[in-house]
């Protein structure tokens, strides 16, 4: 089977915002009346410019205790013993190579106000559908390209030297295919896709290629309502092109998948095949970018949505039958 690329509607570029790409339809880039009302304060806190402060381990011990929550979660304070992490912050800390990609970091993220808002937009639609949620704290810092993002129900630690893109001096070490998702576009995407997983309810059973499918699909669906302004290549890290090939060869992919009876698949080297991170899918076609399982698994839960305007998000996230879903939202692609 060939994918084919459907031809370009236009040769106009497509301009990717800082922190969210608007579609054309100017509609979804407004904030509804009933999310603008819900309240979802920020507070965003800058940490690169205290942390490079530090000099030595008595610097490293004050700003450690002037950060307990993010020395606890995200430096794992008290797993790792004090002296060591002191010790560790102050030689990072004093690294001309950290300092420089601090330097090329902020000013990659320097207009705090954006994300702030960019951020607390986020949390009202996360907020507008569910209500329990507590807005974290937020913290930026450079991690030494050690841990991208963090997030628990206190706390959301972006490291901005993962996220500075191609221009940086030293870049995550990672294959080519995951790198081009460290740019500063994909930050709110990756961050909702990791709020996400706090309501995604999954069966502790025995998985499916199906189960995994539908899985990753209801967190970009998750991603796609609070973050509703955010173009689909950005929510599932397609460049825009392999978006184009799977959308116009959608067919073609499900078609592979009913052939070779993958759908009810437990083997766990198929499901990383089609559902996990690689730089293509030969087995369907080479022109087939990795994670297109997780892509099928966004339309059928995209379908199933459509089929029943009156399931809300909440219900969705903890639904855990994939065949239900599967079967309900009663997926055709069309040839």
């Amino acid at each position: 089977m060939s994918l084919r690329l459907r031809p370009w509607l236009s040769t106009l570029p497509i301009v990717v915002l800082l922190l969210a790409s608007c579609s054309s339809d100017n509609a979804r880039c407004e904030l509804a009346p009933e999310v603008a009302r819900v309240e979802a304060p920020v507070r965003l806190e800058r940490l690169e410019k205290s942390f490079f402060q530090i000099r030595t381990p008595d610097d490293a011990r004050r700003f450690l205790d002037q950060n307990r929550l993010f020395s606890r979660y995200f430096l794992q304070r008290g797993q790792v013993p004090d002296p060591i992490l002191q010790q560790t912050l102050a030689r990072l800390a004093t690294n001309p190579g950290l300092q420089e990609l601090s330097r090329q970091a902020d000013s990659t993220f320097s207009d705090t106000t954006r994300w702030r808002g960019n951020l607390q937009q986020m949390f009202q639609h996360v907020r507008y559908h569910f209500p329990d949620f507590r807005v974290p704290q937020v913290k930026t810092f450079v991690s030494g390209l050690s841990q991208d993002l963090f997030i628990n129900d206190s706390l959301l630690v972006i490291s901005t030297d993962f996220f500075v893109g191609p221009r940086a001096k030293y870049r995550p070490n990672v294959p080519n295919y995951i790198l081009r998702r460290y740019r500063a576009e994909y930050v709110l995407p990756t961050t909702a896709l990791a709020v996400s997983s706090k309501y995604n309810k999954k069966q502790l059973t025995s998985t499916s290629m199906l189960a995994e499918m539908i899985q990753h699909g209801k967190a970009l669906y998750f991603a796609e309502k609070v973050l509703p302004c955010t173009d689909d290549s950005l929510l599932i890290g397609f460049p825009a092109k392999d978006l184009q090939n799977v959308n116009f060869n959608e067919a073609k992919i499900w078609g592979h998948l009913l052939e070779k009876n993958l759908l009810y698949s437990t083997s766990p080297f198929l499901i990383q095949k089609y559902v996990a991170e690689r730089p293509n899918v030969p087995e369907i076609d080479k022109t087939c970018p990795g994670r297109v399982g997780q892509w099928v698994g966004w339309q059928i839960v995209r379908k199933y949505m459509a089929e029943h305007p009156n399931v809300t998000l909440p219900q969705l996230m903890a639904t855990t039958d994939a065949q239900r879903i599967l079967s309900e939202s009663r997926y055709r692609p069309r040839k």
